[in-house]
């Protein structure tokens, strides 16, 4: 099915209606069961939280969302669409961008060069235009300039533009992958480990960015974290897993009390 298939067919949202609904999602590598019927909706503009022990599943569980992995069983929908049958590289297509735990960048390019990769979605051409510089595309090139400074200035990395990403500070550099990833304009952010490698002061100041993105740039967001303070201070809901399966679900007050949640992090008997 292509993107195009995927509009035709998906029903139009409603405010009852989550933006990724997650159904009895089940994935396995030869016998090993990575997810097991795991469920959840996220609903326009919140962020969601999801954490668990290494090894409960959460990377195989995004990567089935950007469709690096298809489950076995399950379903997952966007906007009421199932997105099971669209290519990785269309998923973005669909308003879903993503970070990645280690980083994604084109280290020799510059940190412009870099966010104008993301915003290519938005600006498509065809090769006789692009090729012969035609003024199509020499328009197109300059809104994509235009829409990767905006970010720059956004996120803070206007000092930083000309350099290679290669030569910044790993924190700098998440920031840059950020900034290609919203260049994108998704619906649904999808950040995995963002707080990975950085300071206290750094995790902070991420918290209230991803905050603020979430709510200036009407951005639904699953966070995949292991910085519990993080995800707890910024999410709207969490989502646990252990083995595979969820065991908890609910605000971060809840999830915090829960026997299960404290279980799988502490070893404590329930």
């Amino acid at each position: 099915m292509s993107a195009v298939g995927y509009a035709t067919e998906a029903a139009p949202p409603s405010a009852a209606q989550p933006l990724l609904a997650v159904r009895d999602v089940s994935v396995r590598f030869g016998g090993i069961v990575a997810l097991d019927g795991v469920s959840f909706d996220l609903k326009p503009g919140q962020l969601l939280g999801l954490i668990g022990p290494n090894g409960a599943g959460k990377t195989t569980l995004f990567n089935c969302l950007s469709r690096l992995y298809t489950p076995v069983a399950g379903d997952i929908l966007v906007e009421g669409g199932s997105i099971l049958k669209i290519p990785p590289h269309r998923i973005v297509d669909i308003g879903i961008s993503r970070t990645f735990q280690n980083l994604a960048l084109f280290g020799s390019m510059s940190v412009l060069d870099n966010i104008r990769v993301g915003g290519h979605r938005q600006s498509r051409g065809n090769f006789l235009t692009d090729a012969l510089g035609l003024a199509g595309a020499v328009r197109r090139d300059a809104a994509l300039t235009e829409e990767a400074w905006e970010l720059i200035v956004y996120l803070d990395l206007r000092d930083v533009a000309a350099q290679a990403v290669s030569d910044l500070p790993f924190g700098l550099q998440k920031r840059v992958e950020l900034a290609r990833a919203l260049a994108a304009r998704p619906k649904l952010l999808l950040l995995d480990e963002p707080a990975g490698g950085l300071n206290h002061h750094e995790v902070e100041s991420l918290g209230r960015l991803i905050t603020r993105i979430r709510d200036e740039r009407r951005v639904t967001v699953l966070l995949v974290e292991h910085h519990m303070n993080l995800v707890m201070s910024i999410c709207d809901k969490v989502v646990v897993l252990d083995f595979g399966r969820k065991i908890a679900e609910g605000t971060p007050a809840e999830v915090r009390a829960d026997p299960d949640v404290i279980s799988a992090y502490l070893g404590a008997a329930k």
